[in-house]
């Protein structure tokens, strides 16, 4: 057989899809009341790719919330899906999804959701404990120290001030390194200086771990942070 020339590789096959870390799809929540039926979301469809910062925007009631906590699995829609990293995670029952979320997601709440029984190094070595990490106890010190608590390791919750909690509950988030991270109004419970202190620091980790970062908020200088913004009116996208 005579010899030719190698043959180039397809551009079809040589291209290598990229899925995405978020993708939703016509996804909707609606709850009897009073007056029959009422829709907090509408069926609203968007992705978010891998390592991309976003902010779910818009006013008190508008749904934002709704919608980060669908994302999560910690709600169920009334119609539509939510893909996170490949998985449906709607297919799955509730310990499925307790465990996705265990394997892949970080959570930062408003209300800091801290355990009032556990010290601070508890409460950051609780995710990898239960995940059974190895070196639980190491790497939360180490993480406690990157937020700048390394002196406040043995300190109940209470002991704390508002914004040394939300730093405490960024380093449980962060420490099993997941690959997505969703915040609901992180800073809507602290004053403006400490505020922008957990802001910077939530970016800076975020950078770090290159996860993808998902947040709720009604602060715009916040949100103009992040690489891309949607906004929710009434339950809608706009």
């Amino acid at each position: 057989m005579p010899d030719g020339p190698a043959l180039a590789a397809s551009p079809v096959t040589a291209a290598v899809s990229v899925q995405p870390a978020i993708a939703v799809s016509g996804l909707a929540k609606r709850v009897a009341d009073a007056s029959g039926e009422l829709t907090i979301l509408h069926e609203v469809d968007f992705t978010v790719q891998k390592a991309e910062t976003l902010a779910i925007v818009g006013a008190s009631g508008s749904g934002k919330s709704t919608l980060l906590g669908l994302l999560a699995g910690l709600d169920t829609p009334s119609a539509g899906k939510v893909v996170l990293d490949g998985v449906d995670i709607y297919a799955l029952d509730e310990d499925g999804r307790a465990a996705l979320r265990k394997e892949k997601l970080g959570f930062v709440f408003q209300s800091f959701q801290l355990l009032a029984h556990l010290t601070a190094l508890e409460n950051v070595m609780l995710p990898m404990e239960l995940a059974g990490a190895s070196r639980a106890r190491e790497r939360a010190e180490e993480m406690l120290s990157r937020v700048g608590l390394g002196s406040r390791l043995k300190h109940y919750p209470k002991y704390l001030s508002g914004g040394e909690q939300q730093r405490v509950a960024l380093a449980r988030a962060f420490v099993t390194e997941p690959p997505l991270l969703f915040a609901d109004e992180p800073t809507g419970s602290l004053d403006a200086a400490t505020g922008e202190a957990v802001i910077q620091l939530m970016f800076e980790l975020n950078r770090q771990h290159g996860s993808t970062l998902v947040l709720v908020t009604h602060d715009q200088a916040m949100a103009a942070r992040c690489a891309r913004t949607i906004t929710i009116a009434a339950g809608r996208l706009v």
